[in-house]
């Protein structure tokens, strides 16, 4: 029986061997620098989550060693940079509190460095940082305020759902965009005195393209963030299936960054894991921190943002349907100080200042803005003799 010919070995170019070097170098920063955590920290837990950590990186690095090999190349003797030391001088002298939110923010910016490198991906680095990212955002949020962490159990296993508050605010925003920045398009155009209808004409024509820019964007950004977040969760849910048991590790690591020792951890996580929905969420939710319901949905988006710009923007249009002149201004200015006034009051809800300091700091702005473009219309118009 003739032998099965066998797959022609890869060929690797300089470019290949330049970008293997560069993912070892990062990958010994990062073994380090979670050693150097892991020396520095005093709650066990945490020690024995960066000692995990730095193992995940040590198989990162022996994997571009041995990739650096394969290519011929001579796998260089890399030592921590002097960023990482420094880092661990100072988690080492002032504590970890002080630095992980700057770990934080380097394992957030790594999570995308290894999404087109074929040889990760076969290895499910991309996974790996991406899991990385968002335990340190977990850390860096909880680290030094107590011991032990409180930590939501109902939210952990998705019983909790976002509040309204969210929609709240985009709907009260959204209203006061459209007032302000029309407010200002119609004093601007009346400032220069074309007269009833043309000052009517832009208001709407203000009000339209304004509504019309903010559907599409809100379409286009809800949208955008729906496929990207869909596409991820198809990445969760093969890995689900093909190696659940890393997923319920990583599951438990994120709860050991929460605050959960490690066999809280893994009872948890062993738990959500048992039903495949409940892990599917729980899974999207710690790792991209997003859930179905709030990936939200492009078109409800599009017209609650259409109809409440539009709502804003209307009030400063209004008298201009009746009457003009320095009436329709003050009509106007009117009109828009109400509305201007009970936006920044409901933002009281979410800033808790005074409902009054709240209302008029919001109507002065909008004033100011608008009497602003008053004056420049009117200056226009006077040099141009409209």
């Amino acid at each position: 029986m003739a032998d099965r010919p066998t797959a022609p070995a890869r060929t690797y170019t300089k470019d290949d061997i330049k970008r293997f070097r560069t993912n070892l170098r990062e990958e010994v920063d990062g073994t380090a620098l979670y050693l150097l955590l892991a020396e520095a920290e005093n709650d066990p837990h945490l020690r024995m989550l960066y000692e995990q950590l730095a193992e995940t990186e040590k198989r990162h690095t022996e994997l571009w060693q041995r990739k650096l090999i394969e290519a011929g190349a001579k796998v260089p003797d890399f030592r921590p940079s002097f960023r990482v030391k420094a880092l661990g001088w100072i988690a080492r002298h002032f504590g970890n509190a002080l630095v992980t939110p700057l770990v934080a923010q380097m394992e957030r910016d790594a999570t995308s460095m290894y999404d087109s490198q074929i040889e990760a991906i076969e290895h499910r680095l991309p996974a790996d940082e991406r899991s990385h990212a968002r335990i340190f955002q977990e850390i860096s949020e909880h680290h030094g305020k107590g011991r032990p962490f409180d930590v939501d159990i109902a939210r952990i296993e998705g019983r909790h759902r976002a509040s309204a508050g969210n929609t709240l605010r985009a709907a009260v925003l959204g209203a006061n965009d459209g007032l302000v920045s029309n407010l200002s398009l119609v004093m601007g155009v009346a400032g220069a005195s074309p007269g009833r209808n043309v000052v009517l004409l832009g208001g709407l024509a203000g009000l339209l393209a304004g509504a019309f820019s903010m559907a599409l964007g809100e379409w286009v950004s809800v949208q955008s963030s729906r496929e990207s977040f869909e596409r991820q969760l198809a990445v969760e849910r093969d890995e689900l299936e093909e190696i659940p048991e890393e997923e319920e590790a990583e599951l438990a690591l994120i709860y050991q960054a929460k605050g959960l020792t490690e066999d809280e951890a893994r009872t948890t996580a062993r738990r959500i894991m048992s039903d495949p929905t409940t892990a599917l969420a729980t899974l999207a939710r710690e790792e991209l921190g997003m859930t179905a319901d709030e990936a939200g949905n492009p078109w409800t988006a599009a017209i609650t943002s259409f109809v409440l710009f539009a709502l804003g923007a209307i009030l400063p249009v209004l008298p201009w349907f009746f009457i003009g002149g320095v009436w329709a201004v003050a009509l106007s200015a009117i009109a828009a100080g109400f509305g201007l006034f009970m936006t920044g009051a409901i933002t009281t809800l979410f800033t808790g200042r005074s409902l009054l300091f709240s209302g008029a700091r919001m109507l002065v702005m909008g004033l100011v803005a608008a009497a602003i473009t008053f004056g420049i219309g009117r200056a226009i118009g006077v040099s141009t003799g409209v």
